[in-house]
């Protein structure tokens, strides 16, 4: 009696797991997958003088002062990316060229300000580094340089989801309270930077692979990680609140 029972339960479990998916599964699946890819190309479409200058140089670790300020044009690609993450979630379907173009918009000044500002600080920092390193004594100061470098570039991309979140705040109203709040949430920024560093590795190795099939995935964990550390910053209220 027992085996019987135990074999039709398994045979339900089965018939379950068997039972084909509802349509609308696969058209959300298909739809992700779509939007993905759209922003895997808008976002090479828009970072294209920084993909043409390093598929021209050979060694762009050579001239990475050139690239690290050529990189500005990533800055309003991510803020268009976001959008369009954002726009997923908040469930406008397949549409993806209106919420890029939308954030890419808004943001591009205050994303762009930021992002220089950004690399120049990290330009100084891996500059004093490589001459600090060079010292005798050198060596202890190091894990400085690469810890600040890490927060200015975590810092940087959380001002960007914010210029996406909130597109009428100052750049002033963000930076104080992002540092703060990313600082607590310093187990996600090291899984961000993780995650970005995979994402230019594949693209420096495999470009197409990089591009067109890893960049939004990657990027969207990135986002998703960095709006959950920044959730107090969604409101314009709680923004005020942290700045007093």
């Amino acid at each position: 009696m027992d085996v019987r029972v135990n074999a039709g339960s398994r045979g339900g479990v089965v018939r379950v797991l068997l039972r084909p998916a509802a349509q609308s599964t696969y058209e959300n699946i298909f739809g992700t997958v779509y939007v993905g890819l759209m922003v895997n190309l808008l976002v090479a479409v828009a970072c294209s003088p920084l993909l043409v200058a390093l598929g021209v140089v050979r060694n762009p670790f050579a001239s990475w002062p050139f690239f690290l300020a050529l990189s500005v044009v990533c800055a309003p690609a991510l803020a268009g990316a976001f959008g369009c993450f954002r726009a997923l979630t908040e469930g406008a379907g397949t549409v993806v060229l209106r919420p890029f173009w939308t954030a890419y918009r808004r943001a591009a000044r205050r994303s762009l300000t930021a992002w220089a500002v950004g690399a120049a600080v990290v330009a100084v920092l891996v500059a004093d580094g490589i001459v600090v390193a060079r010292t005798s004594w050198g060596g202890a100061l190091v894990p400085f340089f690469v810890t600040t470098s890490a927060l200015v570039v975590a810092v940087v991309v959380g001002v960007v989801v914010l210029t996406v979140e909130r597109p009428d705040a100052r750049l002033r109203e963000l930076v104080r309270p992002c540092v703060y709040l990313l600082v607590r949430r310093w187990y996600l920024v090291a899984m961000n930077l993780v995650v970005l560093a995979l994402a230019v590795t594949i693209a420096l190795v495999k470009p197409a692979v990089g591009l067109l099939v890893a960049c939004s995935p990657l990027l969207y964990v990135v986002w998703a990680n960095t709006r959950y550390a920044l959730t107090p910053l969604l409101s314009p209220q709680s923004s005020h609140d942290h700045e007093h």
